[in-house]
């Protein structure tokens, strides 16, 4: 067997999982087969057998499944997938039904599949460690925990208390497991795993009434109760209602799990395994799964091993840095930096202004201290990490200096030259412009090769993405000390080459001005956001122009138009741009902040906006054609050809930055993997038809000249 040991000795069957070739144990193939071999093994020697322990030869227990074979699944598949699942189950309940104590020895983390081995013992035994982590996550890839892992939570915890650790695939650390009564045992190490196993079995072995699962007892019954009691079933009867309100229908897996957690509550364990193996065996052919595994898991992966890093300069993270500006930005970077142990010196204009950042920080802990997530001892530490400023001389002896002042070409010169020299020796600067092209930015730098774009997004303390932009001038160590950087505070680093809006703002842009321009053909406003949650957009694109400011953007346009004149061009708004340029200099509606844009934003504590009235007669045309399908296709077509225009110009260079990046950078829905899957995933070839058809239609932004065309075709995953 090339994945499993087997070893009876003195009547204790040790299986270990040791899967040849890789530094995780998953559920391959061989695993499968070697499984149904090992479980023979044990059929055979049964007589022989006092205790069975499970066990990991890896530093982790179990890692799940192997999504790598999930998707190469096919639709035609799933026949195949739904008999591979049932027969690992019979394995399963061939060991747990034995008659004999199955001991589960937890020496790391098992998550997945992983978790779902794990309960296959009568008894659980965990490292006490809080770094290591249990649960289910598969909803986060598009998938059930369909190897037994629905089925047995729910039972376990009830379809109430289930509903965290499967829906909202909550993972908790072995005491919270001891808490629950998922785990029984907590032991110092791993060396102490097996003689709790085997002391466990010595009190067990023999017995009268053999070990069991609480399910395999005549009086079991699940706690909660089942959906029969009228409590339950009150709540129940609105529960698919409320998850659909979440998924919008775009995602198929929690919609399963909560279907596979109510229909398997009213059958027997194993009529309720068979349920949730269907379940199972059709999300893994279907495309959402694939979607979300390549990226989710793949993509994500593939940044967290630094494969956007250049170079090979050592790791490093800085022990000094400081921040030019101390508005909602400067003070969000504040939190995030000392939040992860780095000094930070806060700098504006004046005390008062830095002092006011700093107390953003103050306010999000004490929240977090009120909630009990945070001790006051801690809290006063992260505080005293923030050193608010307004003398530049404090900056002195920082290890990288973050500008965070306003969109403007000038002011960013100006505070650049005067903070730069109090850099630490091999200190660099950075930056965290949305919009301006860092190579113009790195003109006012002294040392351009050590100066780079480190672009947050708002609000810091919930946005996960860092969009770092290598300029001209910027070199390696540069852009690996960046990505480090980010790393250090927590966050999701992506790295693109310099141009005007970079990857993201630029992406941004075309959705958000899609939606005005569909306002600007007279169609509906109410309509159009609707396209937008339609489609998965966390909001829709009216609403997002309001969070971000029009103002904001009629300001990057006339910084665009500025600087093209200066190079001799000219730019060309397109509708959109013009309509938001007339609600921001004809109608004075510049945005939320501003008291009102696109919608009203009434004083009353807890009113809710709603769209400028308006809006109905300057825009809309009586009449007018639109089709849903249409309009939903834009707002994702537009920013997955800008996505693939990006590629080809050499402003991304990987897939896993573009599909990553828009995600968490912009919102693009996660049901499609990102920007750059939504073109695999729908197939190149009627990606490019639908995109031509859009142009025909609704012009140049969705056509895909023979450049773009070539790059998609390059960085086809292979």
């Amino acid at each position: 067997m090339n994945t499993i040991r087997y070893e009876l000795q003195d009547g204790i069957a040790t299986i270990t999982f040791d899967e040849q070739g890789s530094p995780v144990n998953t559920m391959c193939a061989d695993w499968q087969h070697d499984l149904t071999e090992v479980t023979a093994q044990v059929v055979k020697d049964r007589d022989a057998i006092r205790g069975i322990v499970l066990a990991s030869a890896k530093s982790t227990f179990f890692a799940g499944a192997d999504l790598k074979a999930t998707l190469r699944l096919a639709p035609a598949d799933a026949p195949m997938v739904f008999r591979e699942i049932e027969q690992m189950k019979k394995n399963f309940r061939t060991l747990e039904t034995l008659g004999k104590p199955v001991v589960s020895c937890l020496n790391g983390t098992a998550l997945g599949g992983g978790w779902e081995v794990a309960l296959v013992g009568h008894y659980r035994v965990a490292v006490d460690n809080p770094r290591i982590q249990f649960g289910l996550p598969e909803i986060t890839l598009g998938l059930i925990p369909g190897a037994s892992g629905i089925t047995k939570m729910t039972r376990l915890l009830g379809l109430m208390g289930a509903q965290p650790y499967i829906l909202e695939s909550r993972l908790f650390p072995p005491r919270e497991a001891l808490e629950l009564g998922l785990v029984h045992e907590l032991v110092p190490d791993a060396a102490a795993l097996r003689p709790a196993a085997l002391a466990w079995i010595e009190r067990h072995a023999g017995a009268a009434a053999p070990p069991h699962h609480p399910w395999d007892d005549k009086n079991y019954r699940m706690p909660g109760g089942t959906p029969a009691d009228p409590k339950l079933a009150g709540l129940l009867s609105v529960a698919p209602a409320a998850l659909r309100q979440k998924t919008r229908g775009l995602y198929p897996a929690p919609e399963a799990a909560l279907a596979a957690m109510v229909e398997g509550a009213q059958v027997d364990f194993d009529t309720a395994l068979r349920i949730e193996s269907r379940y199972l065996a059709k999300l893994a052919v279907g495309p959402v799964a694939k979607n979300m595994i390549n990226t989710f898991f793949f993509n994500m992966n593939a940044i967290k091993s630094g494969r956007s890093r250049p170079g090979d300069s050592p790791k490093w993270k800085p022990g000094k840095v400081g921040l030019l500006g101390a508005g909602m930005m400067g003070a969000g970077i504040a939190y995030a930096q000392a939040s992860r142990g780095i000094a930070t010196v806060l700098k504006d204009v004046s005390l008062d202004k830095a002092e006011n950042g700093k107390a953003y920080s103050a306010k999000l802990t004490q929240a977090r201290v009120e909630k009990g997530r945070m001790g006051p001892h801690e809290q006063a530490e992260l505080l005293a990490r923030i050193t608010p400023a307004e003398s530049v001389g404090d900056l002195r002896g920082c290890d990288l200096i973050i500008e965070a002042v306003f969109e403007n070409r000038e002011l960013k010169a100006r505070v650049t030259k005067e903070a730069e020299p109090m850099l630490a020796e091999g200190g660099f600067f950075a930056s965290n412009t949305s919009t301006l092209p860092i190579t113009g930015l790195a003109k006012a730098s002294a040392r351009p090769d050590k100066f780079i774009g480190i672009h947050f997004f708002s609000p810091v303390d919930k946005m996960k993405l860092v969009e770092i932009i290598r300029g001209a001038k910027t070199d390696d160590e540069t852009v690996a000390r960046a990505f480090d950087y980010v790393q250090a505070i927590g966050k999701i680093p992506i790295v693109v080459n310099d141009s005007r809006g970079f990857f993201t703002s630029r992406v941004f842009g075309t959705f958000v001005m899609e939606g005005a321009a569909m306002v600007d053909e007279g169609i509906p406003a109410p309509v159009v956001e609707q396209a937008g949650l339609q489609v998965g957009m966390p909001v829709g694109p009216l609403a997002v122009l309001d969070e971000t400011a029009l103002s904001l953007s009629v300001h990057v346009l006339d910084q665009t138009r500025t600087d093209l004149r200066a190079e001799g061009g000219t730019y060309i708004a397109t509708p959109g741009e013009l309509l938001v340029e007339r609600m921001v200099k004809e109608f004075d509606r510049n945005g939320r902040a501003a008291g009102g844009g696109f919608y009203d934003y009434p004083a009353e504590r807890g009113a809710r906006k709603s769209l400028w009235p308006q809006l109905k007669p300057l825009f809309e045309k009586p009449g007018v054609a639109w089709d849903m399908q249409d309009l939903k296709d834009r707002l994702l077509y537009r920013q997955a050809v800008e996505t693939a225009r990006c590629l080809a110009e050499g402003v991304l260079t990987t897939v896993h930055d573009a599909n990553i990046g828009s995600i968490f950078g912009i919102g693009f829905p996660g049901w499609t993997g990102g920007a750059m899957q939504f073109i695999y995933g729908t197939g190149i070839d009627a990606f490019l038809a639908r995109a031509a058809q859009l142009a025909a239609k609704f012009g140049p932004g969705f056509e895909v000249t023979a450049r773009v065309r070539e790059a998609i075709g390059q960085h086809r995953p292979r």
